[in-house]
This record gives structure tokens, sequence and C-alpha cells, in this order.
């Protein structure tokens, strides 16, 4: 795994993610009745907690697909992601400056995890390219962070993971987390 600079780290105020091969393994479940066709995803549930994470840490997160599902709306909305864009590989340009703009936020202040080609035009872009372990070469060269964990597998969560270290803040994150799981607890006790 690369490491990313707490200079870099810094300077990101909004994470962009694929869905596709970052947060699946890029399979698709099809499901067929006679009456319609549904696809489905399967999703790493530490990538949940990741996402939390960074929102926690008052970064903005968006989902920036080439592929329209409502399995990645789902999801997406589960975890309190508002920007989720599915659009076509060639709207994805277009999609990140709407997230930016809307942020108040320049595309040197993004990061965006990939994997595959048609993020390459995203990842030139932003001032944190990043990459899944098993995304396409063309997109690992482009990346100056190349994660161990392969999309679907966690992918988010050693990305999330690795940002904010490099920012200094995960291990209080995690104490504030925990922290808030006590207080809940003993809340619920004294009811």
């Amino acid at each position: 795994m690369s490491s990313i600079s707490p200079k870099q780290a810094l300077d990101i105020r909004v994470v962009l993610l694929d869905a596709d091969g970052v947060m699946t393994d890029g399979g698709l479940y099809v499901f067929a009745d006679q009456d319609c066709e549904t696809e489905g995803r399967r999703f790493h549930v530490h990538d949940g907690l990741a996402i939390h994470m960074l929102r926690r840490a008052d970064l903005e997160v968006a989902i920036v697909s080439g592929k329209v599902s409502m399995s990645v709306r789902k999801r997406a909305e589960a975890l309190g992601i508002l920007e989720i864009h599915q659009v076509s590989p060639f709207g994805k340009l277009e999609a990140v400056d709407h997230i930016l703009r809307r942020a108040g936020a320049t595309w040197d202040q993004a990061a965006f995890l990939a994997d595959d080609l048609a993020d390459l035009p995203v990842l030139r872009e932003v001032g944190l390219p990043a990459a899944v372990a098993n995304a396409v070469p063309e997109v690992k060269e482009t990346a100056v962070w190349v994660g161990d964990v392969c999309g679907g597998a966690g992918a988010v969560r050693e990305f999330s993971e690795a940002l904010l270290r490099a920012r200094g803040e995960w291990s209080s994150l995690v104490e504030a987390y925990v922290a808030e799981c006590f207080e809940h607890w003993r809340s619920k006790e004294s009811e």
C-alpha cells in the first residue's frame, strides 16, 4: 500500500467513490422472474463504518458511478451519502464538477477512489487519485495511492483509514465512536 502525505490528506474536503469495483467487487447478481429482471450487488460492511468516520471528520462523501443501480442508491442512502451520481462514464467529469461546486471545493481538494478506465478522466483532475488493489494498470499508474485490498472487500475502509491517519484523525475518531457507543448503552441502561 502507498502512503498519503499529511499535506495531501489535510487538503482534502471531498471524498469521491466509484461504486462498481470499488464499493462492490464488480460482480452483478442478476435475478430474473417472469415479470422483471433486477440486479443486486454485494457491499462490505467495513466500508460502511469507514464512510461514517469520513463524515465524522467533516469530509463530504459522494458516489460517482457509471451505471444506474437501485442497490447502490439504497446502500448510499443507508450510509447517509447525499450526493449519488449515476451517470454514463462520459458524464463523470460533469458530475464531479457539480459536487465540488456545491461543496465549495476545488478539484485539488478532492480524492477519488477508483478501479477502471471510465475513472481516468476524474483521476487525472483530483488532488488525491487513489486506486483499489485490483484496479486496471492505467488507473494504478495514475493513482498516488494504491491499496492492498480489492474492491468490494473493504477497499473503502482501507483508503478511508489511510486518509484519516494521514490527517492525524483516525485514533481520535475511533475513540469518539467508542465513547458514543458506551454513552448510548449507558443511557439505555438507565431507562
